[in-house]
């Protein structure tokens, strides 16, 4: 459970600092991914998902 927290933490710290370096370019990229289509993005989150699974199996493993 810690290690999910900690997890969560990063993915925020990440985030906030991303919005803080670049507030247009997040602009930017929230409206392009607006236009995008749900397949569209439901492939792309299944993807990363797939990706970050692999890492963690491949990390813990």
């Amino acid at each position: 459970m810690k290690e999910l927290v900690i997890a969560l933490g990063l993915l925020l710290f990440i985030e906030g600092v991303l919005y803080a370096i670049f507030p247009s370019k997040m602009k930017n990229m929230l409206k392009i991914i607006e236009k995008l289509e749900v397949n569209q993005l439901r492939a792309g989150g299944l993807f990363f998902a797939i990706i970050g699974f692999v890492i963690i199996w491949y990390v813990k493993g």
